[in-house]
């Protein structure tokens, strides 16, 4: 066998171990992604009536609360960039980083101050490597978030915002996470979580802007507002990391799909490369042989003369 086609053979094997990879990983992240989709549809009842909640109250309270009031010159924001903890997801990162980056150069330009929230191992790498101070970070979960850790996320981000700006707090708090749209369309959004904007949150809960019901409350809405903020806070990062967790998913499929079809292409290549390297052993071996018959022959003819 020749050099050339030892290195075909090599080639080739090495890519075929690849494909198998990559296959094996298109097909866990198909699987993963259908159960991300279900725990998405099974958090959205929970999430609206929470929000129909939270605008029946807010409508009704006069009190100011960090759920609902805004400052008068907000000078401080916490921004939450949700990532994922591995890679090979194609721009599923870079593009919620980016987002998180825009977000952050937006708050500054309007003369805030930002702290910056960060779950998953991509996105802390990415600010750590650019020196960039961070409020809280949280790995290890991305895949498979529970409402545990949507607790444990909200805690300090609940904490700050029911702070003054003076003892560390902040006026608002903003949210970067990649929705689900389907399973070849993810997109990287930014939403503001605190404080409300009541139509806004009327418009997601399905509220009308004219026909609303009048509560009465009990002790008082500034009492049930204080309950409400962190079981809406909670669930509002719940559902984004279920939303992010399908995306990740999603794009981990679709991207091992691409390199699983780019390693067969590249067989087939070699493949063709392989044959016809062969073809040229053989034509040579063959042009030899009848080259040395050749001289053979003419050396038994002139040895009868």
């Amino acid at each position: 066998m020749g050099a050339q086609l030892r290195v075909y053979k090599r080639r080739i094997k090495s890519v075929t171990a690849t494909k198998k990879i990559t296959k094996a990983m298109e097909m866990i992240a198909a699987s993963r992604v259908v159960k991300a989709q279900r725990k998405v549809q099974a958090s959205t009842p929970y999430a609206t009536e929470l929000t129909r909640a939270v605008t029946a109250v807010a409508t009704g309270a006069n009190d100011k609360h960090p759920l609902t009031t805004e400052a008068e010159n907000p000078t401080r924001a916490a921004v939450l960039l949700l990532s994922s903890d591995r890679g090979l997801a194609g721009a599923f990162n870079s593009n919620a980083i980016k987002a998180a980056e825009q977000l952050i150069k937006r708050l500054e330009g309007e003369g805030k101050e930002t702290d910056v929230y960060v779950v998953g191992r991509r996105g802390i790498a990415h600010f750590n490597f650019r020196e960039r101070k961070l409020a809280g970070t949280w790995a290890g979960f991305t895949d498979e978030p529970s409402y545990a850790d949507a607790k444990k996320v909200g805690e300090p981000l609940i904490e700050a915002i029911e702070k003054a700006t003076a003892e560390g707090g902040v006026d608002e708090l903003h949210i970067v996470y990649t929705e689900f749209v389907s399973m070849m369309t993810q997109t990287a959004v930014e939403a503001r979580l605190l404080p409300l904007s009541l139509d806004e949150v009327a418009k997601e809960a399905g509220e009308s802007d004219t026909l609303r019901p009048l509560y009465d409350f009990e002790p008082s809405a500034e009492d049930v507002l204080d309950a409400l903020l962190p079981r809406y806070v909670e669930s509002r990062i719940y559902n984004a990391l279920l939303q992010s967790s399908a995306s990740k998913h999603a794009a981990t499929r679709r991207a091992m799909k691409s390199a699983t079809d780019n390693a067969g292409d590249l067989i087939n290549n070699l493949s063709r490369l392989a044959n016809a390297a062969r073809q040229a052993e053989i034509t040579q071996e063959i042009s030899e042989i009848v080259g040395g018959t050749a001289a053979l022959a003419d050396a038994t003819a002139g040895s009868d003369k």
